[in-house]
């Protein structure tokens, strides 16, 4: 039995339902993504002892299959679960993620190890995952709902910095990836068992009308929005590929650095807490929004400057703190405001394509740092970084203000 609709004096609290299914796909999150990270740290390195491991232009093609792979499949992913429903897509995702897992675990050369990370690509869930959220929660507790996944992301990096070196000195990558198949498995568990039953698609709305969808994605609206989760992890990737070098500089060795992250990037959770939720239900999200692209920009320039000078630890802390403050505010907001823009019955591919330019933001960002960070220096890495935010600022300058309305848990737009 369902739950009652809340009045309009506590439509922003989550009701038993809304809180199972934000916590439960939250963990189909945090589970997927900790495997995925925990290879990150270590991944260049133990690949070198794998036959074909001295070729590094191998060993960086088969860690970036995986965000090459999430791209190509993002949007078909999601028009699948538009089509034959949420959880079959998931379920079908989180399979593959585990094969290929598998296949990691077997793995003896750079090439099987590449197999594995483009299988594991293949469990594009993202939108699926996203979607169900959208359709199980009303819409004035969305952003909180996306949040719970943001957060967890957030967690699962940070324990991921500690928990990857941890696993790989007891069995090295074999030992993650038979970490990463328990995980997947774990998944397909709790979205067979925990989470709740996803509305029938037909009774989510009826079709648009022809050319809706197209509009749609073309609307400058969701541009914005694509243009700026496509600059929001290709600034994010980057930024980790010239920040250990940094903390390095400061004194704080390698195998430290996830005590860093794990403080700073829940303190920032705190900040999120106190300002996002407040100001939307008072109809303040968009200078919240503006402001935090703007602090991302200032930390890149802070890093930049950092860079140029003696590295203090402190400092580096307080550059992260903000940091964090700024990306998670812009990540749970923004697929909130993409799933309020989508008519329910294209929701799962509207946000396929928003999770495509997040994939293509992934892989971009570690290309293009990567590249800058050999060729102009670590610099040089966060001035570009600093010049994208400043370009998604000028974008999202124009942008509409998303107003909830909590008492018909329907969104409207005003300029």
């Amino acid at each position: 039995m369902s739950s009652p609709l809340p009045t309009e004096t506590d439509a922003h609290r989550m009701t038993p339902q809304e809180r199972r299914s934000s916590f439960s796909l939250a963990s189909i999150y945090a589970v997927r993504m900790l495997g995925l990270f925990m290879v990150m740290p270590v991944f260049a390195i133990e690949a070198r002892h794998y036959t074909g491991g001295d070729d590094s232009s191998a060993v960086g093609l088969a860690l970036g299959l995986y965000g090459l792979v999430q791209a190509a499949l993002q949007l078909p992913m999601g028009w699948a679960a538009d089509r034959w429903g949420r959880k079959r897509i998931i379920v079908s995702g989180l399979a593959l993620f585990g094969i290929g897992s598998l296949l990691g675990v077997w793995a003896t050369t750079v090439e099987q190890l590449a197999w594995a990370r483009a299988l594991q690509g293949g469990g594009a869930i993202s939108a699926a995952v996203s979607a169900l959220l959208a359709d199980l929660t009303r819409d004035g507790v969305r952003t909180k709902a996306m949040a719970m996944i943001g957060t967890s992301i957030g967690l699962m990096f940070a324990l991921s910095l500690v928990l990857g070196p941890f696993l790989n000195s007891a069995g090295g990558l074999s030992l993650i990836f038979a970490v990463m198949a328990a995980l997947a498995l774990a998944g397909i568990l709790i979205i067979s068992v925990w989470t709740p039953t996803e509305p029938p698609l037909q009774d989510l709305a009826p079709p648009p009308a022809p050319g809706v969808l197209r509009r749609l994605l073309l609307g400058p609206d969701l541009l914005r929005l694509n243009l700026g989760v496509f600059v929001l992890y290709a600034v994010q990737i980057s930024t980790w590929v010239g920040l250990p070098f940094l903390l390095v500089q400061a004194g704080l060795p390698v195998s430290d650095h996830g005590w860093l992250y794990l403080p700073v990037v829940l303190l920032s959770f705190v900040v999120m807490g106190v300002t996002l939720f407040p100001l939307e239900r008072r109809g303040r999200l968009k200078p919240l929004f503006l402001a935090c692209i703007a602090l991302v920009m200032v930390v890149q320039w802070g890093l930049a400057q950092q860079a140029m000078g003696d590295v203090d630890l402190t400092i580096m802390g307080g550059w992260l703190f903000l940091f964090f403050c700024g990306f998670n505010v812009l990540e749970a907001s923004q697929p909130s405001q993409a799933s309020r823009l989508a008519h329910p019955s294209v929701r799962a591919t509207v946000l396929g394509v928003y999770n495509t330019l997040q994939s293509l933001g992934i892989f971009a960002g570690g290309a293009l740092g990567g590249w800058l960070s050999k060729t102009v220096g670590v610099v040089g890495l966060f001035g570009l970084n600093a010049a994208l935010m400043l370009l998604w600022l000028l974008a999202a300058w124009g942008m509409r203000a998303v107003v909830v309305n909590h008492s018909q848990a329907s969104a409207t737009h005003s300029n």
